[in-house]
């Protein structure tokens, strides 16, 4: 399906919505996925990074449907909660880069500034709007050398809805929620009965059937990773749910937004075996798994392997496809950074702003599993592979 068939369809549900509150999926999905083709665990994990959102804005329905299309193992969202406590899919906690909220004078004199992890921050930021005036909003594109023409058709959308775009899609497709900011969330938003940001979004989690161990025949059913920045929220979800986490780690010069660790206290021995308890693996920025200087990268750290040695799984972020982003190891080629990181570092997941890409390059070097032959093969083996048919086809 093209991507011209998603843009109709979603007009088409947010009109039938009527109120701009409302979600446009139907809550709970209704659709069963008892016969949908299971989530694949043979391969590293193709994590879509905010959905589709090198080609799409972030966040959004169709940049999610996007990544689904294109072969994403897991979409990723972040979450934030609005004034009026509905979680919904957000990546900034202030709206001003990737929305166009400054355009709306009934909302001039929300602007605040607020203490950021020990940073302040000036902004129209969510927790100053009801998900009702959120709705009003269309979202734009991050980078501007990225497609523009879906600037201003899309609106920010639920955490539920985000759930009801994995939940109805034809196979099973898992989601990768983040904890976001939960000092800030919990210092800004109230809930009834004195409940915490993270009670909200685990009860969330609940309602629509998400829990169990990883690998397990329930987490089968409906795959999840629960990521967050912040461990005293990982380790406070644990006692909500079994469902696995993931501790994301910063570059080395930002501690943790809640316990105000190092990056080398949070990536000793000691820390590993410490958190281990509560989490299935790490999510690190991918400069402090092989660092770089000059453009270049440098020798790789032994972080992989200290994850590894403790069953912990590693799924760096993030993995974009333009020259501007790319090591010049690469010659820019995404498919070498693939190769490298997939194939020499042996990561276990891969968040991707370009789903599309990484699905392709996972399907041409491993089709079947991480131990298959093709597995093995470079990129340049493949493409010899690819150069030997073409010859045989003109000359047979």
């Amino acid at each position: 399906m093209s991507l011209t068939c998603f843009v109709p369809f979603l007009f088409v549900s947010l009109i039938a919505t009527g109120c701009a509150a409302r979600p446009f999926y139907p809550l709970p999905s209704k659709i069963s996925n008892e016969n949908k083709q299971p989530i694949q665990t043979s391969r590293p994990y193709n994590i879509a990074h905010r959905g589709s959102n090198g080609e799409i804005p972030e966040e959004t329905a169709v940049a999610y449907m996007r990544a689904i299309e294109e072969g994403a193992d897991f979409i990723e969202t972040d979450i934030l909660a609005t004034k009026d406590g509905v979680l919904i899919c957000f990546h900034d906690v202030t709206l001003d880069e990737t929305t166009d909220v400054a355009k709306y004078k009934e909302f001039a004199n929300r602007k605040r500034t607020y203490d950021v992890q020990g940073s302040l921050t000036t902004g129209f930021f969510t927790v100053d709007f009801t998900l009702e005036e959120l709705k009003k909003l269309k979202v734009k594109q991050r980078y501007p050398f990225r497609d523009q023409q879906y600037n201003g058709e899309f609106s920010i959308i639920t955490f539920e809805e985000f759930i009801s775009i994995a939940l109805d899609a034809s196979r099973v497709v898992g989601i990768y929620p983040e904890i976001k900011n939960p000092v800030l969330i919990n210092q800004h938003v109230k809930w009834l009965h004195g409940k915490r940001f993270e009670d909200k979004f685990v009860e969330t989690l609940k309602k629509y059937g998400y829990g169990g161990p990883y690998m397990s025949k329930d987490w089968l059913k409906q795959p999840i990773f629960i990521q967050s920045f912040a461990p005293t929220s990982l380790i406070y979800t644990s006692n909500l749910t079994d469902s696995p986490k993931i501790f994301l780690i910063d570059d080395v010069t930002i501690p943790t937004q809640d316990t105000n660790q190092s990056y080398w206290e949070i990536t000793s021995d000691h820390y590993l075996d410490f958190i281990k308890q509560y989490v299935v693996g790490i999510g690190p920025w991918k400069d402090t798994v092989v660092p770089e200087k000059d453009n270049y990268l440098q020798t790789p750290t032994d972080l992989v392997a200290k994850a590894h040695a403790r069953n912990l799984q590693v799924h760096p972020y993030t993995y974009r496809d333009e020259n501007v982003f790319l090591h010049f190891n690469f010659h820019q080629d995404p498919y070498q950074e693939y190769d490298f990181w997939l194939n020499k570092i042996g990561v276990d997941g891969l968040f991707t702003d370009f789903t599309g890409s990484l699905h392709n390059f996972q399907e041409w070097t491993s089709p079947l599993s991480r131990n298959h032959s093709s597995y093995k093969s470079s990129s340049s083996e493949v493409l010899e592979k690819i150069a030997l048919l073409i010859s045989s086809y003109k000359n047979g």
